[in-house]
């Protein structure tokens, strides 16, 4: 029996070095392209490290089959069983190398892994290798031969071997169907740690090519065909012609006049954004909730200037990276963040303030992989990204991570220490259940919530903390703060998770670098998170056409309206009313004049429309 347990430890190790070669290979053949960004050959080298977690993933998966023919060959003595084996392998081999010389060919075209959409070339699949002269074309090839060859020879004759013939142990059978199973669960899902790994536990450096090159690519390539094959011929929300759907998304976005009301006084600022996790309107008094939950953000909002009808774009952490950083909207079914060679595409904040001089960071108390947010941090061009891996052991923390008290006070010890001007977000935890921190609770009241509303009392208290030791740095009369949530929740009130009252957020520009006319001021227009970018920028003077999805909350002449995702739908709000529609349900909420019903209605669906069709070309 021990023979049986050998082989599949054998097989586990077999496919940890078959990654680790193409990834070898990718690594040299693209060599020339990575010396251009000059990184050093130790970080080249630690991707191999980072990369092993997903490949151990991927190889749990990948033993799911064989692990049942050794079970079914320890009580059954038959060669059915090895031969089954060794034709699984050779399809696998095949297929996985198949993908990694496919990405060899097209990287330096595509910038990205192979994805869902190199199925569209099955039809001529010389196709895939278009971007390719007839030497590299061979190199390919022969690349793939070898690869698949001498894979295939030594899992033959060094790990799948004639002495796996075994006598029949039931006793041993039993355990071997009762420990495998349980390991390689645990292989699968990376580990016992709370958030499953995802591809973003790959990405490790600035390097972007370093960063794909470390993800497993049979990992990615399936579950890209995973995420998008609903969606792969049309759009799921095709509700009009094309070119009617455009024009009306072209009226809906048309700015009259491009100008600003400028409310910082200088152009130059140092910018912090407090993303909070969860934080729904309901928690602001000034917003129209109770009060007493948040009293501190109460007396910072009347030195700053709030949004009172702010909305986050969509319900998910994730679908919030994306709107606030690349004034991308979410959308329904799937999060841009999911998909590696979309997000490639996106037009990016930090990117856009990097070629103004702006040193930029993230900094976060948990785990960054969830939702594919790590790797959309490090696309999307943070200079630094601090997660919980990064942060001292000494800091206090809970389940999740680092309590936000702490994770505050290392992020203003950081920002010491960089150059300015900086961009830096600070992305709060402790309002995310289990709601574990170090506080007593103070408010007896909120019903299924009270521990939630507890949880936003302490973080409304760890602002308090943050801002009384910010002004106490050189860099604070230089800084304009955003404090903004990344998504709702529910609350005491709850709102239907589909209404607008749900996703009701608060947002509070702050600081000294705002003009005095303009502080303790509201602002009353439909706002969204997608419309940070622009917004921002426009206050800096400088361009914005690249975030075609965004607008100007200081410009008067701005469109006024808010798009949410509604899971598989759309919420539409503009001030004469709104709609939430549902594919699978239809309408769940309507508040519209009937004389221009049907003109909001096509708004809304026209939106959802063109802005699908758009994740769909990226």
């Amino acid at each position: 029996m021990l023979r049986i347990f050998a082989s599949l430890i054998r097989q586990f190790f077999f496919w940890l070095l078959f990654f680790a070669l193409n990834r070898a290979i990718f690594l040299i053949y693209y060599h020339q392209l990575i010396s251009l960004e000059s990184p050093g050959s130790g970080e080249v080298m630690a991707g191999f490290w980072y990369a092993l977690r997903l490949d151990i993933s991927t190889a749990s998966y990948l033993l799911i089959l064989p692990f049942f023919l050794l079970l079914l060959r320890s009580l059954i003595n038959s060669r059915i069983f090895d031969i089954a084996n060794k034709v699984y392998t050779a399809i696998i081999t095949i297929a996985y190398t198949l993908i990694t010389t496919a990405e060899l060919g097209i990287y330096a075209e595509w910038k990205t892994k192979l994805h869902y959409k190199a199925l569209n070339y099955l039809s001529n699949p010389d196709e895939v290798y278009n971007s390719a002269s007839t030497g590299q074309f061979i190199w390919l090839v022969i690349i793939f031969i070898l690869v698949v060859l001498i894979s295939n020879i030594v899992y033959n004759r060094f790990i799948y071997r004639k002495a796996l013939a075994v006598k029949r142990n039931y006793f041993g059978s039993l355990i071997f169907f009762i420990m495998i199973p349980v390991l390689l669960f645990l292989g699968i899902r990376g580990g016992m740690q709370e958030i499953p790994i995802t591809q973003s536990q790959s990405f490790y450096t600035k390097y972007n090519i370093l960063n794909l090159a470390a993800v497993n690519s049979g990992y990615s390539f399936t579950f890209s065909m995973m995420e998008n094959y609903r969606f792969m011929k049309e759009n799921p929300y095709q509700f009009y012609d094309d070119e009617d759907a455009i024009r009306v998304v072209k009226g809906i976005n048309h700015v009259e006049k491009d100008t600003t009301v400028h409310v910082l006084n200088t152009q130059n600022p140092n910018i912090v954004i407090l993303l909070l996790e969860s934080w729904s309107a309901d928690l602001i008094y000034s917003l129209g909730g109770e009060e007493g939950i948040t009293p501190e953000f109460e007396i910072l909002a009347k030195e700053g200037i709030l949004f009172n009808h702010m909305y986050a774009s969509g319900n998910r952490s994730e679908q919030a990276m994306s709107s606030i950083f690349g004034g991308f909207p979410a959308t329904p079914i799937t999060a841009i963040t999911h998909n590696l060679d979309k997000v490639m595409k996106l037009p990016s904040l930090p990117e856009r303030l990097k070629e103004e001089g702006y040193h930029t960071s993230f900094y976060f108390g948990g785990h960054l992989m969830y939702g594919g947010i790590k790797s959309y941090v490090r696309i999307a061009g943070f200079d630094e990204m601090v997660e919980i891996y990064d942060l001292p052991d000494s800091l206090p923390r809970g389940k999740l991570g680092v309590h936000d008290e702490y994770l505050f006070d290392f992020q203003i010890a950081e920002l010491n220490r960089i150059t300015q001007p900086f961009f830096s977000v600070v992305f709060s935890m402790s309002t995310h259940s289990p709601y574990d921190q170090p506080m007593e609770q103070v408010l007896d009241w909120g019903g299924s919530e009270n521990q939630y509303i507890n949880s936003a009392y302490y973080t409304d208290r760890c602002l308090a903390d943050y801002f009384a030791k910010a002004s106490q740095q050189e860099w604070y009369d230089s800084t304009l703060f955003i404090i903004v949530a990344d998504h709702s929740h529910n609350s005491y009130r709850h709102w239907p998770v589909h209404s607008p009252q749900y996703r009701h957020i608060p947002m509070l520009f702050y600081g000294n670098v705002i003009n005095e006319v303009a502080r303790g001021t509201v602002v009353e227009r439909l706002s969204s998170q997608t419309d940070i970018p622009v917004t921002l920028l426009k206050q800096l003077g400088l361009e914005t056409e690249e975030f075609s999805w965004s607008h100007d909350l200081f410009n008067p002449y701005s469109p006024e309206f808010v798009f949410y995702e509604a899971t598989n739908g759309v919420g539409w709000i503009r001030n004469s009313g709104h709609f939430v529609w549902n594919k699978t349900y239809g309408f769940l909420e309507m508040e519209l004049p009937e004389q221009h019903k049907d003109s909001l209605i096509m708004e809304g669906k026209a939106y959802l429309q063109v802005l699908f069709g758009e994740f769909m070309e990226y």
